[in-house]
């Protein structure tokens, strides 16, 4: 290689350099900017993790420790000074509604799932659960307590043959056995019905002096 080729290359090579300088100084913040925002995105996810997983264990050891008082009174009153989030909130609330009917506290455990059945921060199969639990609660008042129940006890509700069932009960209660009959019969013949509900409305037909039309296979 000649000394004006090795010349020329030098100087090329330097104008490289020197329009790299150019651009670093140009543009080099937006790859430090980028690096400060990869790098404390990273850090704020894992400490979010962190925070959650936190949050969820101080819950679940409020929640253990809660339910270890034998005094349902003092039970109910730890779970409802339990701090929770999401899901959390509805297991928390049905087991302070459960400790409250245990101390036969009704009002307080009525209002207790009422507050659950209309927080929509909340999954909706919870809201459906306590509205259910709500309308189960032993009540003075008992045409509300009916009507609470037929409110659920609507075709494809979750809870409605669970529901149909209360009602079951309800009418045999109030001395009206074609009623009754008539329920759990629509409760043994339904699809979606599980072995024990089915079980449970036999017997009760059979004991209110109805009969159970097996049917008969082809």
């Amino acid at each position: 290689m000649s000394d004006t080729d090795s010349f020329i290359d030098e100087v090329t090579d330097e104008v490289r350099r020197d329009a790299l300088y150019r651009y670093i100084r140009r543009y080099g913040w937006l790859a430090v900017t980028a690096v400060v925002v990869l790098v404390g995105g990273a850090a704020y996810n894992e400490y979010t993790k962190a925070t959650k997983v936190a949050a969820a264990q101080a819950t679940g050891d409020g929640i253990l420790a809660a339910m270890s008082d034998d005094d349902p009174d003092a039970r109910a009153q730890a779970l409802a000074g339990v701090q929770a989030e999401g899901a959390a909130v509805a297991v928390t609330k049905l087991l302070t509604a459960a400790a409250q009917q245990e101390a036969s506290d009704y009002i307080g455990a009525a209002a207790t799932l009422q507050a659950l059945a209309t927080n929509m921060d909340v999954p909706e199969i919870y809201r459906d659960l306590a509205a259910f639990k709500s309308a189960t609660l032993p009540n003075d008042d008992a045409d509300a307590r009916k009507l609470a129940l037929e409110t659920l006890a609507q075709p494809g509700a979750p809870f409605y043959l669970l529901t149909l069932e209360q009602i079951g009960l309800m009418q045999v209660e109030e001395g009206d056995t074609e009623a009754a009959i008539a329920t759990m019969k629509t409760i043994s013949e339904a699809a979606g019905a599980s072995r024990g509900l089915i079980e449970r409305a036999q017997t009760l037909i059979v004991a209110l002096g109805g009969e159970i039309v097996v049917p008969v296979a082809e």
